[in-house]
């Protein structure tokens, strides 16, 4: 196994600290899956755990494919052993920016992107859903975040503009009560031509998930029995994940007011258009113009309908 090709950098907010990563001690063929929040990271995780495992049991996310980054639950000590105990191929969880994970070529990596308007209203459901239990676990691992973890506005328009005004660390603009959305996908499109990372679209998962599947299992290296395959492609549907809830999440009820609903609540896309005025959503479309090249504001707004293969794309 090779060393990590570039030293990451630290990225910390009141739920993920990068330093985590530093006693991680990789595996040839294990597989990252980096998405910034509410963009299909558990979805991803559970197609993940459909090819690894070529069953379309209900298997707890949570235990067969951890989080690294997560400072506010266990000492990172007790998740790299249980970690190494694993004797199926390897899947973990980031929401790191790509230059905050220990990039080795050995080790696939899966990117999940989607409109970042749709991120946002997802990601205030989440937060609004937060109990306070889930709360004080924040604030006990944050010490070193300079007070305890901001609560949820009650509003959805004061969450939107908060994400986009607003920094945790200095000079970061936007991304409030975490990192910035703008920031983490520029670090994955500037990769996007790298071998071992793979591209994904919430949008595209959505048009054809069949076929999104394929494409991920091709660059995992995995193939799949045809008489299993409808069984797998049913199991990694929302439908489907949302039936078998309470097995692939059964601590959710813990962290979430409603459980397995809450978090796992519509994955839809729009709804921004409805609940956010014309002159919040232009806080939005400014900041893409100015922070996106014209190719990663194609890819993040429809994905690989809109923009074609990211591979490919000049800018």
């Amino acid at each position: 196994m090779t060393d990590a090709l570039t030293p990451p950098k630290i990225y910390q907010s009141w739920s993920t600290d990068s330093r985590r990563w530093k006693q991680y001690q990789p595996r040839a063929g294990d597989i990252v899956i980096g998405t910034y929040p509410k963009c299909g990271t558990t979805w991803m995780q559970r197609i993940v755990d459909l090819l690894v495992f070529q069953s379309a049991e209900a298997r707890p996310i949570v235990a067969v494919s951890p989080w690294i980054d997560m400072r506010f639950r266990d000492p990172i000590e007790q998740v790299l052993e249980r970690l190494e105990q694993q004797q199926h191929r390897r899947f973990m969880k980031s929401h790191l920016p790509f230059d905050g994970l220990p990039l080795y070529d050995e080790v696939r990596y899966i990117h999940v992107a989607r409109d970042g308007r749709d991120a946002c209203m997802s990601y205030f459901n989440h937060c609004s859903g937060y109990t306070e239990i889930a709360y004080q676990g924040f604030d006990r691992a944050s010490a070193d975040m300079g007070g305890p973890a901001p609560r949820c506005p009650s509003d959805v328009r004061t969450f939107w503009k908060n994400w986009l005004t607003k920094g945790i660390q200095p000079g970061v603009e936007d991304g409030f009560p975490t990192l910035s959305f703008f920031d983490l996908e520029n670090t994955y499109w500037a990769e996007r031509q790298r071998a071992n990372l793979l591209l994904v679209h919430y949008a595209d998962l959505k048009a054809d998930l069949a076929a999104e599947m394929r494409r991920i299992a091709e660059f995992l290296g995995i193939e799949s029995r045809s008489e299993i395959w409808p069984d797998l492609v049913q199991a990694a549907s929302f439908a489907g994940m949302k039936s078998q809830g309470p097995q692939l999440l059964p601590a959710a009820d813990v962290v979430f007011d409603g459980g397995t609903e809450r978090f796992l609540y519509k994955g839809t896309n729009g709804r921004w258009r409805d609940e956010i005025p014309l002159e919040d959503l232009a806080i939005y479309e400014e900041k893409v113009k100015r922070r996106f090249t014209p190719g990663l504001a194609r890819w993040i707004e429809g994905g690989r309908q809109a923009a074609g293969d990211p591979r490919t794309s000049a800018a």
